[in-house]
């Protein structure tokens, strides 16, 4: 499990392009997906960030995906796709909950109002991938990291 700094060092264009794919629409945004158990995925859309050396994401107390990233961590995150720029950036990993100062930290910049309702996870970024192409391109240039993921 690395966390997005030993990403960014590891492979600094994948993570700079996967960045401006989280921004794309001003605030970081994504997809994320999460599971439990056995059961089926769900999709959520999500605020995330990048600040400091991590990748987060606030989630709401009764909320599906609290409870999946809580009781099993495991989670995938696409960013959204622009027809006008289709290129796409996914991660995969496990989530953990950060408290205290990092959580303060994290609020303080964060893209709406954050109360003590919400919770913090960390995602960490354990397989990357970036589609790259121009509207009448295809198929995708694909890259990944760890290369072989």
């Amino acid at each position: 499990m690395a966390t997005w700094a030993r990403f960014e060092a590891a492979a600094s264009e994948l993570a700079a392009e996967g960045r401006r794919l989280l921004y794309a629409r001003g605030d970081g945004e994504g997809l994320l997906a999460t599971v439990r158990g056995e059961g089926l995925p769900r999709i959520h859309p999500v605020n995330v960030a990048v600040v400091a050396d991590g990748l987060f994401v606030f989630v709401m107390a009764k909320s599906a995906k609290r409870t999946d990233l809580e009781e099993d961590g495991r989670f995938a995150l696409h960013s959204h796709h622009d027809l006008a720029a289709p290129s796409e950036f996914a991660i995969r990993g496990r989530a953990r909950i950060v408290d205290g100062a990092v959580r303060s930290q994290v609020a303080a910049g964060w893209a709406f109002e954050i109360d003590e309702t919400y919770t913090l996870f960390e995602l960490s970024v354990d397989a990357a991938l970036l589609g790259q192409r121009g509207v009448d391109e295809w198929p995708p240039r694909y890259r990944s990291w760890p290369p072989t993921a």
